[in-house]
Protein backbone atom coordinates (compact mmCIF):
# COMPACT_ATOMS: atom_id res chain seq x y z
CA UNK A 1 0.00 0.00 0.00
CA UNK A 2 1.38 3.45 -0.90
CA UNK A 3 2.60 5.42 2.12
CA UNK A 4 -0.10 8.12 1.95
CA UNK A 5 -2.92 6.30 0.21
CA UNK A 6 -6.28 8.04 0.74
CA UNK A 7 -4.65 10.82 2.76
CA UNK A 8 -5.65 14.35 1.76
CA UNK A 9 -2.62 16.63 1.74
CA UNK A 10 -2.94 20.39 1.35
CA UNK A 11 0.26 22.02 0.08
CA UNK A 12 0.42 25.81 -0.15
CA UNK A 13 2.82 27.44 -2.59
CA UNK A 14 2.66 24.29 -4.70
CA UNK A 15 3.17 26.04 -8.03
CA UNK A 16 6.94 25.87 -8.06
CA UNK A 17 10.09 25.15 -6.10
CA UNK A 18 9.88 23.13 -2.91
CA UNK A 19 6.09 23.29 -2.87
CA UNK A 20 5.89 21.70 -6.29
CA UNK A 21 8.34 18.97 -5.32
CA UNK A 22 6.37 18.20 -2.18
CA UNK A 23 3.06 18.05 -4.07
CA UNK A 24 4.55 15.66 -6.60
CA UNK A 25 6.15 13.51 -3.92
CA UNK A 26 2.97 13.14 -1.88
CA UNK A 27 1.02 12.28 -5.01
CA UNK A 28 3.61 9.69 -6.00
CA UNK A 29 3.04 8.05 -2.62
CA UNK A 30 -0.70 7.77 -3.05
CA UNK A 31 -2.00 11.00 -1.50
CA UNK A 32 -4.81 13.14 -2.79
CA UNK A 33 -3.03 16.44 -3.22
CA UNK A 34 -4.77 19.78 -2.83
CA UNK A 35 -2.27 22.01 -4.60
CA UNK A 36 -2.65 25.66 -3.68
CA UNK A 37 -1.03 28.72 -5.20
CA UNK A 38 -1.96 32.31 -5.92
CA UNK A 39 -1.02 31.84 -9.59
CA UNK A 40 -3.29 29.51 -11.59
CA UNK A 41 -0.78 28.94 -14.39
CA UNK A 42 1.92 27.25 -12.34
CA UNK A 43 -0.29 25.20 -10.06
CA UNK A 44 -2.45 23.92 -12.90
CA UNK A 45 0.70 22.70 -14.64
CA UNK A 46 1.70 20.86 -11.49
CA UNK A 47 -1.70 19.21 -11.21
CA UNK A 48 -1.68 18.27 -14.90
CA UNK A 49 1.70 16.62 -14.43
CA UNK A 50 0.52 14.67 -11.40
CA UNK A 51 -2.72 13.45 -12.97
CA UNK A 52 -0.85 12.63 -16.17
CA UNK A 53 1.21 10.19 -14.13
CA UNK A 54 -1.88 8.59 -12.66
CA UNK A 55 -1.88 10.55 -9.42
CA UNK A 56 -4.70 12.41 -7.72
CA UNK A 57 -4.50 16.19 -7.45
CA UNK A 58 -6.62 19.30 -7.81
CA UNK A 59 -5.66 22.95 -8.11
CA UNK A 60 -7.01 25.45 -5.60
CA UNK A 61 -6.18 29.05 -6.47
CA UNK A 62 -6.48 31.31 -3.43
CA UNK A 63 -4.41 33.97 -1.65
CA UNK A 64 -3.64 32.41 1.73
CA UNK A 65 -2.53 35.78 3.14
CA UNK A 66 -6.21 36.70 3.53
CA UNK A 67 -8.72 35.06 5.86
CA UNK A 68 -11.41 34.99 3.19
CA UNK A 69 -9.02 33.16 0.85
CA UNK A 70 -8.04 30.66 3.53
CA UNK A 71 -11.65 29.89 4.40
CA UNK A 72 -12.54 29.48 0.74
CA UNK A 73 -9.55 27.17 0.25
CA UNK A 74 -10.35 24.96 3.23
CA UNK A 75 -14.03 24.76 2.31
CA UNK A 76 -13.20 23.84 -1.29
CA UNK A 77 -10.84 21.05 -0.22
CA UNK A 78 -13.44 19.68 2.19
CA UNK A 79 -16.08 19.82 -0.51
CA UNK A 80 -13.79 17.90 -2.86
CA UNK A 81 -12.48 15.24 -0.48
CA UNK A 82 -14.23 15.60 2.87
CA UNK A 83 -11.15 15.89 5.07
CA UNK A 84 -7.61 17.25 5.40
CA UNK A 85 -5.03 14.91 6.92
CA UNK A 86 -1.84 16.86 6.33
CA UNK A 87 -1.19 20.59 5.93
CA UNK A 88 2.11 21.79 4.47
CA UNK A 89 2.66 25.53 4.97
CA UNK A 90 5.15 26.23 2.20
CA UNK A 91 3.91 29.42 0.53
CA UNK A 92 6.34 32.29 1.00
CA UNK A 93 7.62 35.47 -0.58
CA UNK A 94 11.12 36.83 -0.14
CA UNK A 95 11.82 40.26 -1.62
CA UNK A 96 15.37 41.51 -1.17
CA UNK A 97 15.39 45.08 0.07
CA UNK A 98 17.69 47.00 2.47
CA UNK A 99 15.91 47.74 5.72
CA UNK A 100 16.14 51.52 5.36
CA UNK A 101 14.75 51.38 1.82
CA UNK A 102 11.97 48.85 2.41
CA UNK A 103 8.46 49.89 1.45
CA UNK A 104 5.74 49.30 4.04
CA UNK A 105 3.74 47.32 1.49
CA UNK A 106 6.63 44.86 0.99
CA UNK A 107 6.98 44.41 4.75
CA UNK A 108 3.29 43.68 5.21
CA UNK A 109 3.10 41.36 2.21
CA UNK A 110 6.00 39.24 3.45
CA UNK A 111 4.55 38.88 6.94
CA UNK A 112 1.02 38.36 5.60
CA UNK A 113 2.07 35.47 3.35
CA UNK A 114 4.86 33.88 5.36
CA UNK A 115 3.47 34.20 8.86
CA UNK A 116 -0.17 35.30 8.91
CA UNK A 117 -1.06 32.84 6.16
CA UNK A 118 0.47 29.99 8.14
CA UNK A 119 -1.40 31.11 11.24
CA UNK A 120 -4.75 31.34 9.44
CA UNK A 121 -4.29 27.92 7.86
CA UNK A 122 -3.12 26.35 11.11
CA UNK A 123 -6.21 27.73 12.81
CA UNK A 124 -8.73 26.78 10.12
CA UNK A 125 -7.27 23.39 9.27
CA UNK A 126 -6.55 22.75 12.95
CA UNK A 127 -10.27 23.02 13.66
CA UNK A 128 -10.98 20.52 10.90
CA UNK A 129 -8.34 18.16 12.27
CA UNK A 130 -9.68 18.52 15.81
CA UNK A 131 -13.09 17.38 14.57
CA UNK A 132 -11.46 14.50 12.68
CA UNK A 133 -9.50 13.37 15.72
CA UNK A 134 -6.03 14.34 14.50
CA UNK A 135 -3.72 15.35 11.69
CA UNK A 136 -0.31 16.74 10.84
CA UNK A 137 0.76 20.33 10.23
CA UNK A 138 4.24 20.98 8.91
CA UNK A 139 5.82 24.41 8.45
CA UNK A 140 8.74 25.01 6.10
CA UNK A 141 11.27 27.46 7.54
CA UNK A 142 14.22 27.91 5.17
CA UNK A 143 16.50 30.50 6.77
CA UNK A 144 19.90 29.51 5.43
CA UNK A 145 21.09 32.27 3.11
CA UNK A 146 18.27 34.56 4.17
CA UNK A 147 19.68 36.22 7.27
CA UNK A 148 22.00 38.68 5.58
CA UNK A 149 21.33 42.27 4.50
CA UNK A 150 18.13 42.70 2.53
CA UNK A 151 16.14 39.89 4.15
CA UNK A 152 14.89 41.59 7.31
CA UNK A 153 11.20 41.01 6.60
CA UNK A 154 11.76 37.43 5.48
CA UNK A 155 13.86 36.54 8.53
CA UNK A 156 11.34 38.18 10.85
CA UNK A 157 8.49 36.20 9.30
CA UNK A 158 10.30 32.88 9.47
CA UNK A 159 11.51 33.30 13.02
CA UNK A 160 7.94 34.21 13.90
CA UNK A 161 6.82 31.01 12.22
CA UNK A 162 9.33 29.07 14.29
CA UNK A 163 7.76 30.46 17.45
CA UNK A 164 4.26 29.76 16.16
CA UNK A 165 5.26 26.16 15.43
CA UNK A 166 6.52 25.59 18.95
CA UNK A 167 3.40 26.98 20.61
CA UNK A 168 1.01 25.34 18.16
CA UNK A 169 2.65 21.97 18.77
CA UNK A 170 1.96 22.32 22.48
CA UNK A 171 -1.58 23.63 22.14
CA UNK A 172 -2.78 21.19 19.50
CA UNK A 173 -1.20 18.02 20.87
CA UNK A 174 -4.23 17.17 23.05
CA UNK A 175 -6.32 16.96 19.86
CA UNK A 176 -4.01 14.46 18.23
CA UNK A 177 -2.54 17.11 15.94
CA UNK A 178 1.23 17.00 15.45
CA UNK A 179 2.91 20.24 14.42
CA UNK A 180 6.42 20.14 12.97
CA UNK A 181 8.90 22.52 11.38
CA UNK A 182 11.56 21.63 8.84
CA UNK A 183 14.09 24.31 8.08
CA UNK A 184 17.63 25.29 7.33
CA UNK A 185 19.79 27.76 9.18
CA UNK A 186 17.67 27.45 12.33
CA UNK A 187 20.49 26.58 14.70
CA UNK A 188 22.31 29.85 14.15
CA UNK A 189 19.29 32.09 13.64
CA UNK A 190 17.27 30.79 16.59
CA UNK A 191 20.07 30.34 19.10
CA UNK A 192 18.99 31.90 22.40
CA UNK A 193 20.72 32.64 25.67
CA UNK A 194 18.53 31.83 28.66
CA UNK A 195 18.54 34.53 31.27
CA UNK A 196 16.43 34.91 34.40
CA UNK A 197 15.10 38.39 35.04
CA UNK A 198 12.36 40.90 34.31
CA UNK A 199 11.65 42.16 30.82
CA UNK A 200 12.39 45.82 31.56
CA UNK A 201 15.66 45.08 33.32
CA UNK A 202 16.80 42.80 30.53
CA UNK A 203 15.95 45.33 27.82
CA UNK A 204 17.81 48.05 29.66
CA UNK A 205 20.89 45.87 30.14
CA UNK A 206 20.92 44.91 26.46
CA UNK A 207 20.80 48.57 25.49
CA UNK A 208 24.08 49.28 27.22
CA UNK A 209 26.85 50.06 24.69
CA UNK A 210 29.09 47.28 25.98
CA UNK A 211 26.57 44.53 25.22
CA UNK A 212 27.15 42.39 22.10
CA UNK A 213 24.16 41.39 19.93
CA UNK A 214 22.24 38.53 21.56
CA UNK A 215 18.90 36.79 21.48
CA UNK A 216 17.68 36.32 25.02
CA UNK A 217 14.82 34.24 26.35
CA UNK A 218 13.55 34.99 29.83
CA UNK A 219 12.85 32.12 32.19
Amino acid sequence: MPQFENKVVLVTGAGKGTGRKLAEAFAAHGAKVAANDVSPVNVEQVVAGITGQGGQARAFVEDIAKKVGVQALVNAVLEAWGRIDILINQANVEPVMPLLEMDEWDWHRVLDVNLTGAFLLTQSVGRVMRAQGGGIILNLIPLAGHTETGHAAYAASKLGLLGLTRLAAEELAPYGIRVHAVGTGLTEAARAENQAGETVATVLSLCEPSQPPRIVTLK
